[in-house]
């Protein structure tokens, strides 16, 4: 021990004789935002100015330099030029030899190795610090994409992350649930896009949360989506006998098929092949729409007609009362002075359907037209309010105020409090009211895509609710007796069939009879 003492006291010494010094950097990975600024810091010991030092900050290679300091001022020559315009030097305590380099719109490249080079006469020191940038992108966004054998496929999206964040299904209990399958990609800028897909086949397992984790940062956004029960497929036992059935039968043309297949010449087995191959399309895609047909068939359909009496006076009803649109000369305040920021326009026209619900399963379909005229943005909003519901003036579609509504407002879809995430914006939706599971779910009838669903609805009666905004927007209720049975086959996706309405283009009034119905009993 005398002799480490010694040493250490002879070291000292002589560094405090001559102009020697250490160059300190953090020890820790310096972790910072994507697009955000960040400094790289280091200083020398013991603590002495750094003025009239020759400051380097660079890459792997002492020639890759992020920013270089030499007799007193900043040398662009040998910088790299990634880095020209984005790094400057924060010297307010040079004086004490503390120095950092600011870089300022960090960039995934950004991330790696860093070296600080600091010389004073024929003395050198340099230190390594690294730098980790990361980015926590949107999402994730997570949706139902429709049944799939005895369950339902559910899909969790979600973009710009870095690096690749860790993904997590859970149930309400907390409990996890692996994913089917994950899919990475990366963009340009070397960003990640990931999509995770899960089948839930327990009814159980209605609500189901996916999570997204930045495994540097530490920091997880999560989304929960809530599965009506009555959207799982029912099983019976002769079902099931039946499915074993097919199932050896397919087994032993399959054999036949082989056999024959090996005894006969090429041209005649690939044409084969394909016939056999749109034939098990064919099945699948009719087994499909069969489900979603039987889905429907769990739900009544209501012939809803509006109620003139809780109209407001700039709407029109058409004389069959199935359907509604705003005067010409209504009052064009959706570009009005808004209230506590919230984009509101100070009177709400709205009406009411005539039916009243206070149990049972019932569906409704209505057909959204939105005006071309120029002039002001088109918004409407469809879905259930209570019948007690204030509705004067000026008001909120919202749960807290008994409105489950979604609505379509300046290009955008939202479910208050928040914006749906949809590739377009529905024209046909479906209104399924379940009063027994307490849950209201929209869906896009052209293609069947679920929009959003609400539940823990407590409220006693329910009645269908509209209301529009915007001069040739018009709002179709669809006749009870549509059936889904004459929608094309060849819809973009078999979760629930549509089809046209068979209403002519044109102006609202070509929809209109010409004993229009003008309301003026429910004021604003």
């Amino acid at each position: 021990f005398e002799r480490f003492w010694r040493s250490l006291i002879f070291f000292s010494l002589w560094l405090y004789s001559t102009d020697s010094f250490l160059v300190i950097s953090p020890s820790e990975p310096i972790v910072a935002m994507l697009g955000m600024d960040t400094v790289l810091p280091c200083h020398v010991s013991p603590a002495m100015s750094a003025e009239n030092m020759e400051l380097r900050w660079f890459r792997s290679e002492f020639s890759e330099a992020v920013y270089v300091y030499q007799d007193g001022m900043e040398q662009v020559g040998e910088q790299l030029v990634d880095f020209k315009g984005r790094a400057e030097l924060v010297k307010d305590y040079i004086t004490e030899g503390r120095v950092s380099v600011r870089i300022y719109s960090l960039r995934i490249s950004d991330s790696g190795i860093y070296k600080c080079f600091f010389k004073k006469g024929s003395e050198f020191q340099e230190a390594t610090l690294e730098l980790k940038v990361i980015g926590l992108g949107s999402g994730p966004h997570v949706f139902m994409v429709g049944p799939e054998g005895t369950g339902i496929r559910l899909t969790c999206t979600g973009k710009r992350w870095f690096p690749q964040p860790e993904v997590q299904w859970k149930d309400a209990m907390g409990e996890k649930i692996p994913s089917l399958s994950e899919v990475e990609t990366q963009d340009d800028d070397g960003l990640f896009q990931i999509e995770a897909s899960l089948i839930v086949r327990d009814s159980s397992k209605r609500e189901v949360s996916c999570s997204m984790k930045n495994p540097f940062f530490g920091q997880e956004q999560v989304e929960t989506i809530s599965i009506p029960e009555s959207f799982f497929p029912r099983t019976s036992p002769w079902m099931t006998a039946f499915a074993v059935t097919f199932i050896i039968l397919g087994i032993f043309l399959g054999a036949v098929v082989f056999l024959a297949w090996k005894e006969r010449q090429e041209k005649k087995r690939a044409q084969e092949a394909q016939t056999e191959k749109e034939k098990e399309s064919k099945d699948k895609g009719k087994t499909v729409n069969q489900t979603w047909w039987d889905l429907k068939e769990q739900f009544e359909a209501v012939a809803v007609t509006l109620d003139p009496d809780t109209a407001h006076h700039n709407l029109i009803l058409s004389e069959n009362r199935k359907q509604v649109s705003l005067m010409g000369n209504a009052p064009q305040n959706c570009d009005a002075s808004v209230r506590q920021g919230q984009g509101e326009s100070e009177t709400i026209f709205s009406v009411l359907g005539q039916n009243c619900f206070t149990t049972g399963r019932h569906y409704w379909e209505i057909e959204v037209n939105i005006g071309t005229e120029v002039g002001l943005e088109p918004r409407w909003a469809v879905g259930v309010c209570s019948d007690t519901a204030e509705r004067d003036g000026w008001f909120v579609e919202s749960p807290e105020k008994n409105f489950w509504v979604i609505a379509y407002n300046k290009e955008v879809l939202i479910s208050r409090p928040e914006s749906l995430s949809l590739r377009q914006h529905p024209q046909r939706i479906g209104v399924f009211l379940d009063l027994e599971d307490k849950d209201v779910s929209f869906y896009n009838m052209v293609d069947g895509s679920h929009i959003y669903s609400f539940t823990g609805i407590t409220y006693g009666t329910l009645r269908p609710y509209l209301s529009l905004q915007g001069a040739g927007t018009y709002v179709t209720i669809c006749s009870a007796s549509d059936d889904t049975e004459n929608y094309p086959e060849s819809s973009p996706k078999t979760h629930l069939k549509s089809r046209d309405m068979g209403v002519p283009g044109g102006s609202v009034g070509k929809h209109l009879t010409s004993a229009q119905v003008m309301i003026s009993q429910f004021g604003s």
